[in-house]
């Protein structure tokens, strides 16, 4: 069963920048986003049967609403992210609670290398694929390798719009991924051509959009809208797309994705 974590975005806003889509003189609008937020919870939950768990929101923590950024989830582990900017590290012990309190085992990563959960690090198959240079740092590729024993494949990304992995890179099946070629380094974009054999690129028009910030359940692709033209090729490999308006947290750089952490 897909599981997720979830929290309500009582206390999502901007209130301060620490990436190329946050301005200040750019306010989310509380009630569009709430609205939005639990259009998404209700898809996930009414419409394709997830279960959906949810932290209790924490005031002054305005993007722990992005729980995807609190650490890695590999069955009964949980390793806890280490932020990069002070104003997020605030989040960590809420979400250690959270998973502690329900049986995980929790593990850091070590106090002098940044990462940033499943924003950074997602798995396909026998691989990680692991994003690093704006957020996370490669250091914690080889730490993250050696606690859950699996291969992680370091990717450079170029692009400062797009500063963790799971804004340009979005795992569908074994073997099957969409990914927005710019957003990589050159070394990174031949690594993921020559890991993964069915790579969709998707347009700039819907990488702004946050295509690559999906969230996957089975055969729909859950995503913001504006991905229009995503349309016929992931009907061409089995998937539907599944289109929801996130435009208040865009604002903030995050979408479905970022709002869900997979449980299982």
């Amino acid at each position: 069963m897909d599981r997720f974590l979830m929290c309500p975005p009582d206390y999502f806003g901007i209130e301060y920048e620490i990436n190329p889509w946050m301005r200040l003189s750019n306010q989310s609008d509380p009630q569009r986003a709430r609205a939005q937020w639990k259009e998404l919870y209700d898809i996930l939950t009414r419409e394709l049967g997830a279960t959906v768990e949810l932290m209790e929101p924490v005031k002054g923590l305005p993007d722990l609403v992005f729980t995807a950024n609190a650490g890695y989830v590999e069955e009964d582990l949980f390793i806890s992210s280490f932020f990069k900017h002070r104003e997020r590290r605030g989040e960590t012990p809420y979400y250690d609670a959270w998973f502690r309190s329900r049986g995980y085992r929790i593990r850091e990563l070590g106090p002098d290398c940044f990462f940033e959960g499943m924003g950074d690090a997602l798995p396909l198959g026998d691989t990680v694929f692991a994003g690093y240079h704006r957020r996370s740092e490669i250091c914690s590729h080889q730490a993250l390798s050696k606690v859950i024993d699996r291969r992680v494949l370091s990717l450079e990304l170029a692009d400062p719009a797009f500063y963790h992995l799971d804004t340009c890179f979005c795992p569908l099946a074994a073997g099957t991924a969409l990914f927005f070629p710019p957003a990589f380094d050159a070394y990174a974009g031949t690594a993921l051509r020559e890991s993964i054999p069915d790579l969709l690129a998707v347009s700039e028009s819907s990488a702004r959009r946050f295509a690559c910030n999906a969230v996957v359940m089975a055969e729909t692709v859950v995503t913001n809208t504006g991905c229009d033209d995503l349309e016929e090729p992931l009907a061409h490999r089995g998937f539907g797309l599944r289109m929801v308006d996130l435009s208040e947290f865009m604002k903030s750089g995050g979408s479905a994705k970022c709002l869900t952490l997979r449980l299982s």
